[in-house]
């Protein structure tokens, strides 16, 4: 049995305690989801209650977040390292990158080969190559992913809200008839961890009216619209009245706090005035002209790329369009790595860079903020930060690859990440930070924290870091504790 077979092998006889700490962990975050429910209407802390609060301002008016779920590799992407090639007994010791380097618009910047087209883009970008995220140990995606969307490490005692949300909450909408949040490719059920990823997906204590419009599937967007077929104007306003008799009549009304009822029905109100709206229109990709749609149609996270663009030329505030995190998929590359990657970047390359141009050519992208991120990057020999498999760096065991589908970055690897920031009063052609040429790939220089990349990202779209809100007597932040501080360096 080699070292991958042993891996495997070890994670299944660790799947029970494993499966009794998920446990505990969805119980924990189902309560705090139950108590959302019961809180009164959160109050906006003053500059007296809490740090002193200067509302910065905006450099963007919207954000667009894609999200490449399941870790992708910072070496395989927009950090390459040395380049070896597969071939059979290849150490894994001397395996950092598997794909090579290529030029991009930027002078003397280089990122890995697949991402020809995003390389054509680069010099309107900043690229942030020193992320980093504490390792947070068991049930590693979910909690991360939460931690990253949220900026608080799971589990919470309170419902905690999506950056999404915040934004919605704190700016309004753009437009008050389109949503201010959407959530694009991702489904919340028939997935794993499904549970989880509802958990962050969500405006927590903010209430329904602040929650994600999640549209899973691009292409079926139109559909979510438009009333049932054969029902006319006057049959579907008394459907909605009546629905909204049945919500207000509800079993369970009596678990809820009136703020939270009141905020369901504001958040059918405004769902009736979207599906009674001229700006539905954007929602149905079929209407794009044959050859931008092409350009965008390399799956479902590249028509998720032109349903965002579409979502905020018609007004909405903040849009997420992820690859989908579905456990040993996509970015999720515990096996067959550089294969499965190699088709991540066919995925991602070319959608990114037309979301790009089209934005710059629409006069959009100075206003847009465009941020590319995942929970945390890979490498080869380690989980999470450098030492937790210490006895194979002591020793000079010699692990080698002999098949391809051992070829990749398959571990987690919370040291050293890459984020990419376009448009939003960012500098353009312009990289912050570094990671080590040699394992371990730790951040060296301007490490950014996620607290610290949040405020960034706050700060651009003219939100205080120091933002809070009372939470059933308890203060309650954008960033946690209000500490995170914006990187100012990476502004224009």
């Amino acid at each position: 049995m080699n070292d991958f077979e042993l891996d495997l092998k070890s994670a299944e006889v660790q799947a029970v305690p494993e499966a009794v700490v998920r446990r505990e962990f969805l119980k924990r975050l189902a309560a705090a989801g139950a108590a959302a429910l019961a809180a009164s209407e959160p109050r906006a802390l003053t500059a007296a209650e809490t740090h002193p609060v200067d509302r910065p301002e905006a450099t963007a008016d919207a954000c667009i977040v894609l999200w490449l779920a399941g870790g992708m590799a910072a070496p395989e992407t927009f950090d390459p390292k040395r380049y070896l090639p597969f071939e059979p007994g290849l150490r894994v010791a001397d395996m950092l990158s598997t794909f090579p380097a290529i030029p991009t618009a930027v002078d003397g910047l280089q990122i890995c080969a697949g991402l020809e087209n995003i390389a054509g883009v680069m010099d309107r970008a900043t690229l942030i190559r020193s992320a980093v995220q504490p390792d947070l140990g068991s049930i590693l995606h979910s909690r991360h992913q939460y931690h990253w969307h949220t900026g608080y490490v799971p589990p919470q005692t309170v419902a905690c809200p999506h950056i999404g949300a915040w934004m919605a909450r704190v700016l309004g909408p753009r437009n008050p008839v389109m949503p201010p949040f959407i959530n694009i490719g991702q489904r919340l059920e028939g997935v794993g961890e499904s549970e989880e990823l509802k958990a962050f997906t969500t405006a927590g204590f903010f209430g329904s009216e602040f929650a994600p419009m999640n549209l899973p599937y691009p292409e079926q967007a139109a559909a979510s619209v438009r009333p049932p077929a054969g029902m006319d104007g006057q049959r579907f306003a008394n459907r909605n009245r009546l629905f909204r008799k049945l919500v207000d009549q509800s079993p369970h009304r009596d678990q809820m706090s009136d703020y939270q009822q009141e905020s369901m029905l504001r958040s059918m109100d405004n769902a009736y005035r979207l599906l009674s709206s001229k700006e539905r229109e954007a929602f149905d990709i079929t209407t794009e002209p044959k050859e931008s749609y092409e350009a965008y149609d390399t799956g479902r996270f590249g028509r998720g790329c032109l349903l965002a663009r579409r979502m905020v030329e018609a007004g909405a505030r903040f849009v997420e369009v992820t690859t989908e995190y579905v456990p040993f998929l996509h970015w999720d590359t515990h096996a067959s790595g550089h294969t499965t990657v190699d088709r991540m970047h066919k995925e991602i390359d070319r959608p990114i860079a037309q979301l790009i141009r089209d934005l710059e050519r629409r006069g959009m992208l100075d206003r847009t903020l465009v941020v590319i991120a995942s929970e945390f990057s890979r490498d080869a020999l380690m989980e999470g930060q450098p030492g937790s498999n210490a006895n194979d760096q002591a020793t000079e065991k010699v692990d080698v690859v002999t098949e391809m589908k051992h070829y990749g970055l398959h571990r987690h690897f919370t040291g050293g990440t890459s984020v990419v920031m376009f448009g939003g009063g960012m500098k353009k052609g312009f990289v912050y930070g570094a990671t080590a040429e040699e394992r371990p790939l730790m951040a060296i220089e301007n490490p950014v924290s996620i607290e610290n990349l949040h405020a960034t990202i706050m700060t651009a779209m003219g939100i205080s870091p120091q933002t809070g809100f009372d939470i059933e007597g308890r203060p309650f932040y954008v960033t946690k504790d209000g500490l995170g501080r914006a990187v100012g360096d990476l502004f224009a």
